[in-house]
């Protein structure tokens, strides 16, 4: 089984629940929208930075055009709401959970691009409708087939503690909408 069978087979359940979860937002409310935003910001800057402490420069190589925290934090900015106290980092000790964390924030892409189909257009939405580089999804699961990683385990382990993250961040950020 491929490291990408297998985080998707092994991690369905923590999706499920994410989509269910952040599909409880009314992304076309602004209250309901700055909250999803905020909880996506407690914790998208703090595994970016774990993913690059841990190595993930060497590899996805386009990785700094991957980044997202940084168009999150504008989209906040221009609906002037505050940017929340991050979550703390997960412990990536590994390559293959740095794959496993980086599976979960590259597969929000494409939640977020359907997403963004919600957001009214007077609304901020670079954080949902990122413009990176042409196929870098395709080049991203091409990589992820092609690790060496000899444990799936841990890419597992690390994927549904970011799954958590959000899970948790959502949590927090949908009890607090008025």
């Amino acid at each position: 089984m491929s490291l990408r069978s297998a985080l998707r087979a092994q991690t369905a359940d923590c999706h499920a629940a994410v989509d269910t979860l952040f599909g409880s937002f009314n992304l076309s409310r602004t209250q309901d929208y700055k909250a999803f935003l905020r909880a996506h910001a407690r914790v998208v800057p703090s595994v970016e930075h774990a993913l690059e402490e841990a190595g993930i420069n060497s590899l996805l190589p386009d990785w700094p055009e991957r980044r997202r925290a940084h168009l999150l934090a504008a989209d906040i900015r221009e609906l002037d709401d505050r940017l929340p106290v991050p979550l703390p980092r997960p412990a990536l000790r590994c390559e293959a959970a740095v794959w496993g964390a980086a599976y979960v924030l590259e597969g929000s892409k494409l939640g977020g691009a359907l997403l963004a189909k919600a957001v009214p257009d007077h609304l901020p939405s670079s954080y949902l409708s990122p413009q990176g580089p042409k196929g870098a999804m395709r080049l991203f699961m091409d990589r992820l087939d092609a690790s060496k990683v000899d444990d799936p385990g841990a890419a597992v382990a690390a994927a549904r503690d970011v799954f958590d993250l959000f899970l948790n961040a959502g949590q927090v950020e949908l009890e607090a909408v008025p």
